[in-house]
């Protein structure tokens, strides 16, 4: 097999002049920027089960979303007044309001617009909270959030 080929076509490559201007840092900055959409008044999310205080069994644990003055959208779906669900379990604070909510065991994503799901506890106590997020998993302006649930798994 020749490659005789392969020299003169790197040089021509790599004496192309560059097509693609780098981008300055205000530039950037202004590339990750985000405009939260805003929630409409009176939004408000809401945990229909478990309630607060409540003593459950462990194992499979079944959680129930509210939404009120919105409507479910999927993830990447940009919906007027609409977002999905994302599930805090014991976060130890909320997550940054202007930026997505991060994926992790303490922040359960429901991107295909679930509104309930079945969390396998083992015994201990969980604060459980909703927080809606827009199609790019960013809360809303102001922010539609559960008020915290504290259950007892036994």
């Amino acid at each position: 097999m020749r490659l005789h080929w392969i020299l003169p076509l790197f040089l021509i490559t790599a004496c192309q002049p560059e097509t693609q201007e780098a981008s300055t840092d205000s530039e950037a900055g202004a590339a990750t920027a985000y405009a939260r959409p805003e929630s409409p008044e009176g939004a408000s999310a809401y945990i229909i089960a478990p309630q607060d205080g409540d003593v459950v069994q462990r194992g499979m644990v079944t959680v129930k979303f509210g939404l009120s003055g919105m409507g479910v959208a999927p993830a990447g779906i940009e919906f007027p007044n609409s977002g999905h669900h994302h599930l805090l379990v014991n976060a130890a604070a909320l997550p940054d309001m202007n930026m997505p909510i991060p994926a992790d065991s303490a922040h359960i994503h429901f991107g295909l617009g679930q509104t309930e799901t079945a969390l396998e506890l083992s015994p201990g106590t969980y604060t459980l909270q909703l927080l809606l997020g827009d199609y790019t998993h960013t809360p809303h302006n102001p922010p539609v959030i559960s008020e915290p649930v504290t259950i007892m798994v036994e």
